[in-house]
């Protein structure tokens, strides 16, 4: 089960995104879209040990405050914003790689965890969510019961 839920549109946004960084940027500020600067996703690691799923998703910059994490059924999403310093003008800089504005991430949970035991913390930048997992149910082997007399007659007809 995938972890991950894939948007295709977010695909597009970051082939763009990687183009435009490939060809260089130069001293632009990052492209203005519906009045915010661009876009930014933080990066994310997603690791499994023998008891919990553990994710790692970089903040830099952020604090436990600026940072939401809601579980909603199967999904985990974290979101937030990081805010441009309105109080430095944009004129003064030659450069800006950084992005700014809201994110959110969601992850499709699979299911053999434990979603009552989600803890989440924020630590030099990087916000670290720790599930717990539960051992997934086992196939239950039904066994098959056969009349004598129908076992009988199909044995009959086949020979």
């Amino acid at each position: 089960m995938p972890l991950i839920k894939w948007d295709p549109f977010e695909d597009f946004l970051t082939l763009d995104e990687e183009i435009s960084d490939f060809f260089g940027r130069g001293w632009r500020l990052p492209t203005l879209r519906r009045g915010r600067l661009a876009r930014w996703a933080p990066t994310t690691d997603i690791a499994e040990t023998e008891n919990e799923f553990i994710i790692k998703t970089e903040l830099p910059g952020l604090k436990a405050k600026d940072v939401e994490v809601t579980l909603d059924k199967d999904v985990l999403t974290i979101k937030g914003e990081r805010k441009f310093s309105e109080e430095v003008k944009r004129e003064n800089y030659h450069r800006i790689e950084r992005r700014y504005g809201s994110f959110k991430r969601s992850f499709t949970l699979p299911s053999n965890v434990d979603l009552g035991s989600v803890k989440a913390g924020v630590k030099d930048g990087l916000l670290i969510v720790k599930i717990a997992k539960i051992e997934a149910p086992k196939p239950k082997v039904i066994e098959v019961e056969v009349e004598e007399s129908k076992a009988k007659k199909i044995e009959a007809e086949e020979g």
